[in-house]
This record gives structure tokens, C-alpha cells and sequence, in this order.
């Protein structure tokens, strides 16, 4: 057995059986264990002893105490803490999924409807967490678990514990990467007071990088990121993905605002955004689809059915409108005498056209309104 498991598992007793170690970082190490008491699988994430020490037990068990009250479905929960041979850790279920990083390293760009969900669990989860006064600080995929067709995030607090225990630097605490300050806002880069406005920027980048398949800021180094995130403008959505509409890309582009104050107010704010961006996308696809060419028309307050039988009808009766029209230009420009054979039937084929077109609207109306 490794030492540091062998001494984890020896100091914790016989309440958790370490089973293997899951992961480790420049602040902790994972173990997945077996909870003896509950008979149940459990991570548990023991802080590097220099980690440990910077923290102080006080601190640690005051800001354990604040994550361990909160409760969501869309947020891991903690399940115990404690402290062990100067050995700090606490206890989560062992979920079965995989990390967001995961996902993102075997798909690159997601499908929009996934990213889109994706990114709503979250919100929600930080729109609780944020009115229990709770700022995560770290949303980034390595923190974002996908099991069951839904997104959870974990580690809530951590980031609060490590920055307090580096003087309030993120940037300086022990562990920091690249990959994390991929995803830092502004205001926390630069030491400064942060509140879920931080949260929603990170967000932000996160969905930025499933739908485009990169992070909106990039660079060789910590600093280079940094400065990016300060100085660089948001890469147009559109242009590394054609199929991102622009109201999707507004959104976005909000959370992304280098002023705290040019954001989303709230995740709840974002949430909505990105549901009415959704609706938007889906209205444009279907206008195309059905043969639209000219700018969709407003939702207004249409939903589901109603929205696609207005929006048939719409198509229908601008296309019939538009051969009707083209039908009289061409009729125009041949010459006023009548055929041949004395029939005048050049009208014939405008009226069923649009006869036919209100016959089908009426149908799909019928069909979908009932």
C-alpha cells in the first residue's frame, strides 16, 4: 500500500477504509474510501500538509461549517470533515461520472443544447449557493461533475479557505495553475472584494469553451492570462462557430464583461438569459427550416406549439404571398394577348398556389392549437 494511504488510512481509524487514491493537486489528494459506519462509497480530500498548516484549524472548521449547510440537487454536498495527525479533510458522496475536463478532452466543441444545459445546472447551482451567501471562486470544468444526465458542482468554499491562507492572493496561494486563472475574473486576479458577479464570469468561460472548443482567454503563462483577461476583448463566438446564434453569443459576451457591474446581476439573471437565447436559437432554426429567408418574427408570448403553428403559418402565408407576386411579374412582362386557343389561364396557377398554402395552414393550425 502507498505510505501516504497506509498513514491516511492508520490515522482516520476504522471509520473510512481507503480504498485507492482518485487524484491529486497542488493543494490535496482524493481517495475514494469506504464509509464503515453507512456502509456507502465516499471521497475524501485530505489538504498537503503545508496546505494544512497556512489554513489553521480555525478557519478551516468555520468555513467546513458554512459549505456543510448547504444543500442542493445540482451541489455536491459535504458529509463530514475533520483533522487528523495535522491532516485536514472532509467527506463527499462518491459519485459515479466524470468531470467536465473529461467530457470537454473527449468531445471538444459540445453540442449547443448540451452546453446550454450544462451551463443552467450550474447557474442554478450558484444562484442557491449565492443566497446563502456562499461564492464559490473556482467554477472551472475541473469542479463541474456531469452523472445522470445532470451537472453538480463541488468544492464549494475552497477556494475561500486557500486564498485566506495566501493573504487573500489568489494568485500567489499554494497550487494555483494556468488552468485555473483560465477562468478568473478581473477582480479576483487582482485581489480584489469579489462577490457572485465573479462566479458568473467564470461561468461564463466555461460555457465560452464548450461551445468554441477553447477558452476565451489563452496564453503561455499565468501572467499572460491574466493580462489577457483584463485587456483582451471576448473572441467573437460566431466566428470560431458559425451555428452560435447571436443572441446566445450576447449572452455570453455579458457574463464576460470586465466590469463586475456590466454583468448579470445574479445567476438567476444568466439562467433566464440563456433560456430566452435558447428559445431565440430554436425560433431562427425552425424559421429556416420551414423556408423562412427574411428575419424570424418576434415570440412575443408564444410557447411550444403555439409558437410553431404561428410561425408555420407565417411561412406559409409569406411564401404563398411571394409567388403570388412573383406569378403577376411575370405575367406582366409577356405580352396582353390572350393564347391561341382563346383561354386566359396564367391566373389559375397563383390562386391555387395560394389556396393550397391556406389549406396547409389551416391544418397545421388546427393540428397543433388544438
Amino acid at each position: 500500500m502507498n505510505v501516504r494511504i497506509e498513514k491516511f488510512t492508520s490515522a482516520l481509524g476504522h471509520r473510512y477504509e481507503v480504498v485507492r487514491e482518485l487524484g491529486s493537486g497542488g493543494t490535496a489528494t482524493v481517495f475514494l474510501a469506504n464509509d464503515t459506519r453507512y456502509k456507502r462509497r465516499v471521497a475524501v480530500k485530505v489538504f498537503r500538509p503545508e496546505v494544512a498548516e497556512a489554513l489553521g484549524h480555525e478557519r478551516f472548521v468555520r468555513e467546513i461549517a458554512l459549505v456543510a449547510t448547504l444543500s442542493h440537487p445540482h451541489i455536491i454536498p459535504l458529509l463530514d470533515s475533520g483533522e487528523v495527525e495535522g491532516m485536514m479533510f472532509y467527506v463527499m458522496p462518491a459519485i459515479d461520472g466524470e468531470t467536465l475536463r473529461e467530457r470537454m478532452t473527449r468531445v471538444g466543441k459540445f453540442p449547443i443544447d448540451d452546453a446550454l444545459q450544462i451551463a443552467r445546472d450550474v447557474a442554478v447551482a450558484l444562484d442557491y449557493a449565492h443566497g446563502q451567501d456562499v461564492v464559490h471562486r473556482d467554477i472551472k470544468p475541473e469542479n463541474i461533475l456531469l452523472t445522470a444526465g445532470t451537472a453538480v458542482v463541488l468544492d464549494f468554499g475552497i477556494a475561500k479557505m486557500l486564498n485566506a491562507s495566501s493573504g487573500g492572493n489568489s494568485l500567489t496561494r499554494a497550487g494555483v495553475a494556468v488552468g485555473t486563472v483560465m477562468y478568473m475574473s478581473p477582480e479576483q486576479a487582482s485581489a480584489g472584494p469579489v462577490d457572485g458577479r465573479t462566479d458568473i464570469y467564470a461561468l461564463g468561460c466555461v460555457l465560452f469553451e464548450m461551445l468554441a472548443g477553447r477558452p476565451p482567454f489563452i496564453g503561455t503563462s499565468t501572467r499572460a492570462v491574466v493580462v489577457s483577461h483584463f485587456t483582451d476583448p471576448v473572441p467573437s463566438l460566431h466566428h470560431l462557430r458559425a451555428d452560435v446564434a447571436a443572441s446566445i453569443e450576447a449572452a455570453v459576451n455579458k457574463a464576460l464583461a470586465k466590469n463586475p457591474d456590466e454583468r448579470f446581476a445574479t445567476a438567476r439573471e444568466f439562467t433566464d438569459e440563456l433560456a430566452k437565447a435558447r428559445r431565440a436559437a430554436s425560433r431562427e432554426h425552425m424559421w429556416r427550416a420551414l423556408g423562412g429567408t427574411s428575419p424570424p418574427p418576434k415570440s412575443g408570448e408564444w410557447h411550444g406549439k403555439r409558437e410553431f403553428a404561428a410561425i408555420a403559418a407565417h411561412v406559409a402565408a409569406t411564401e404563398a404571398a411571394n409567388a403570388a407576386a412573383a406569378e403577376r411579374a411575370a405575367a406582366n412582362q409577356q405580352e396582353q394577348a390572350p393564347p391561341a386557343d382563346g383561354r386566359t389561364w396564367r391566373g389559375v396557377p397563383m390562386v391555387a398556389i395560394v389556396g393550397v398554402a391556406t389549406i396547409v395552414v389551416g391544418v397545421v393550425a388546427w393540428l397543433l392549437l388544438r
